[in-house]
Parts: C-alpha cells; sequence; structure tokens
C-alpha cells in the first residue's frame, strides 16, 4: 500500500511546524517538554562541538608549549649573562681588594717603588719564576727585590724591554739574609722549590728560634731592604746528635696567587756615600734653622738722643 506522497508529508510538517512554534510563543504549555528535549540534545551539542573544542586545545597547547621554549631559552640566556656579570664583578671586587691592599703596602715602603702586573709564570716544573709586565724601559735593573702586599716575593733575574724574569724566594737556587724580628737572630733563607716552604740553613741546634716567629731581611748583602716580612716559622726540628737544627718556614707573600707587584727602588749607594749625604743634610738643616733664629730674634731698640737745653731770654737778646 502506497502512502502519502512526500510533498503531503513535507507540507504536514510545515504545518505543525509553524503551529508548534505559534503556540510557543503565545502560551508556556510547551516550556516543560522544551526544557525536557534540550535536556536530550544537550550531549548532541557536546559531541557535535568536540572537534572543535579539541582543535582549539591542541593548538593552545603546541602554541603555548612553542612559547614556554622561547621564553625558557631566553631566561636561560639571561641568566648566562647575569651570571657573566656577577663573576666579573667579583673579579674586579677582588682586584680592587688585592690594590687596596698593595698601595697600602706601597706606602709603608720608604723607597721609591713600581707597581706591575703578573703576566707569565715559567713553565720549568723546576725552576720558580714569573714574568711580569714591567722592564728597562720603565726603569727595571738586574737585582731589584720584588714584593707583593704581604711581604717579599724575590728578585728580578733578568731584563727585557718590556717584561723581566723575577725569581722567586722559593726557588732552589735562591737565598736571602733573613733575621728573626723577635730577638734579631741572623740566618739564610733558602729556596725548597717548593712554593710553600723555604728552610734556614746552619742555625745552631741551641738558637733560639721557635714556631710563629716572623722572619724578616736583614739587608746584609745589600739586595734586599731591611726590615721587609719573608716568613713565618712553621718547624723546627732539633735533634741532639746533630749541630745544626732543621727549620721550615712558610713565605708571607702569596707566591702562587699574587697577580699585582711592586718594584722597589733600592738605595745602591755606598755606606760611605748614605754617611756623607746624611751629613751634608744634617748640616744643611743646622744651618736653616740657624738662620729661622736669627731672623725671629727681636731687634734691640735705639736709646733717643739728650734733648739740647732751652735757650734764656738774655741770651737771646744778647744781654747778660
Amino acid at each position: 500500500m502506497k502512502g502519502p506522497s512526500l510533498g503531503v508529508r513535507l507540507l504536514v510538517l510545515t504545518v505543525l511546524s509553524v503551529s508548534l512554534m505559534v503556540v510557543d510563543a503565545r502560551f508556556d504549555t510547551l516550556k516543560p517538554l522544551r526544557s525536557q528535549i534540550g535536556l536530550l540534545a544537550t550531549p548532541l551539542y557536546w559531541l557535535a562541538d568536540l572537534p572543535t573544542r579539541l582543535w582549539e586545545d591542541m593548538t593552545l597547547s603546541i602554541s603555548s608549549r612553542s612559547e614556554l621554549l622561547a621564553e625558557n631559552e631566553k631566561l636561560k640566556a639571561e641568566a648566562l649573562l647575569l651570571q657573566r656579570r656577577l663573576q666579573k664583578l667579583a673579579a674586579l671586587t677582588e682586584q680592587n681588594v688585592r690594590l687596596r691592599e698593595l698601595l697600602n703596602s706601597a706606602e709603608l715602603v720608604d723607597e721609591q717603588v713600581l707597581v706591575s702586573e703578573l703576566i707569565g709564570v715559567d713553565p720549568n716544573p723546576f725552576t720558580q719564576r714569573v714574568i711580569i709586565d714591567k722592564g728597562s724601559k720603565d726603569g727595571v735593573s738586574l737585582g731589584m727585590p720584588v714584593l707583593d702586599a704581604r711581604g717579599l716575593m724575590g728578585q728580578v733575574v733578568e731584563v727585557m724591554p718590556y717584561s723581566a724574569r723575577v725569581l722567586l724566594l722559593t726557588d732552589a737556587t735562591h737565598g736571602i739574609p733573613v733575621q728573626v724580628n723577635r730577638n734579631g737572630l741572623r740566618a739564610i733563607a733558602n729556596g725548597t722549590g717548593n712554593p710553600g716552604l723555604i728552610e734556614l740553613r746552619h742555625v745552631a741546634d741551641t738558637a733560639d728560634i721557635k714556631e710563629g716567629d716572623l722572619l724578616v731581611s736583614s739587608g746584609l748583602g745589600q739586595r734586599f731592604p731591611a726590615g721587609y716580612p719573608v716568613a713565618i716559622v712553621k718547624e723546627v726540628v732539633r735533634d741532639s746528635g746533630q749541630p745544626f737544627a732543621i727549620v721550615r718556614a712558610e713565605p708571607t707573600a702569596a707566591l702562587s696567587r699574587s697577580r699585582y707587584l711592586l718594584l722597589v727602588f733600592s738605595d745602591q749607594r755606598t755606606p760611605e756615600q748614605r754617611a756623607t749625604d746624611s751629613a751634608e743634610a744634617q748640616e744643611a738643616a743646622d744651618r736653616d734653622a740657624a738662620a729661622r733664629q736669627e731672623a725671629a730674634a727681636p731687634t734691640p731698640a735705639v736709646a733717643p738722643a739728650p734733648a739740647a737745653p732751652a735757650a734764656t731770654g738774655e741770651n737771646r737778646n744778647g744781654r747778660n
């Protein structure tokens, strides 16, 4: 049996739809039904919108991940730059501290000094030598004492136009006359090849020397000026069967760490010349003092001449 045609069906559905729209617009009868239908249709709406929402979420996730990666790389680069600046600042701070210490040491040195910078270390493991950035063009000469902010380091053994080579105290071939600052006991401090150790040789077993004593340059030999710190005694080994004690000391200078050094222009005059110059300077000072005393002495006052007696009237008129 053949049913209604398609056109009739479409017409019936159209009339029914329009009727429902009119009833829904004018009356509240269909509101519960519409609510129930909307509740049933919600899952369908959610399923229909699911592909769109998944695409948006995936796009946002990819975009956010790319942005986070880029931001992470940027923050890493900034962190590296800040660390480099911090390291540079720390290095500059330490350099400033060392220069201040060196400046304070230069103020305590009576002789003329020249500040230099260490630019190299001798690669030979059996020698203790360094290279500095001052040479003959700067007035550096052989034998000039070298010290840092803490004490003597060594002496110049080779001079080039713009650099010089310094032999450190701890070199096995180096020796320096020292004395114990506490009692004036004299000895010779020799290097051991160890950058942190020197030895005092031929010290009598009964000598008055003990751990903690400060060793200073004695000035004997006229190579190193007297009174500069050299080392601190760390060990004294006495053996009753041996005539000499074994004395080991640690240099006060930071031989393996100091970067800025002082070159000391020591007085090259002979003792006779120094005595003559001192006597002449004393005579000149005495003459200056005498001249100042004479200039400051008060000038004696000159007594006024007596006044002539006044003439009488008889004398003025020529009568007795």
